[in-house]
């Protein structure tokens, strides 16, 4: 498996990290490798959402499970479980793909979304992401999301946000797969 570097995408109090060129039927897997990402607010739930081509929005309908691990930093509580508040059914939301990021500067995200034959236009879309973050808590959150977006559509645009202010710094970089 060979990975192509396509596009680097920085924030800087963003409110979105759209990208919306470079995802095409060259590559059969693009993957999303967010590093350091960083929320300007408390608790606030990195997510992405995408377009089918020619369409706007970022409003797909996207159907997804997701589960979650988590330790405190001070060794006293730990859990995994399913995560039902991450899931889609048949939803045109943006999709969670953290658990709600802190924004004290020790504070951040990182993780990989993958998708899988964006450029199909037999199938559906389907999506992998999985990423860790260091909430307002005190925890280090491991989130597990994947599903499916619901169009025979090539994908060609993605959106990145978090559900409560900018994106105050992080790194996004797009790769093909082949």
């Amino acid at each position: 498996m060979a990975k192509t570097l396509i596009s680097t995408h920085t924030a800087s109090s963003s409110a979105t990290l759209d990208i919306t060129s470079g995802i095409d039927s060259t590559y059969p897997v693009y993957e999303f490798h967010c590093v350091g990402i960083h929320p300007q607010t408390d608790s606030a739930i990195f997510k992405f959402q995408v377009n089918a081509a020619g369409a706007s929005g970022f409003n797909e309908t996207i159907t997804s499970s997701a589960f979650r691990a988590y330790h405190n930093e001070a060794d006293t509580d730990e859990a995994l479980s399913y995560d039902a508040g991450a899931d889609q059914a048949q939803g045109t939301g943006y999709q969670n793909i953290t658990t709600g990021n802190g924004s004290d500067n020790d504070q951040a995200s990182a993780g990989t979304l993958s998708l899988y034959a964006p450029s199909s236009t037999t199938y559906v879309k389907h999506f992998m992401a999985v990423f860790t973050d260091a909430d307002q808590e005190d925890k280090t959150n491991v989130l597990r999301a994947a599903g499916y977006i619901n169009t025979t559509s090539a994908i060609d645009e993605i959106s990145f946000k978090f559900d409560s202010g900018n994106i105050d710094a992080g790194v996004i970089k797009m790769f093909g797969v082949s």
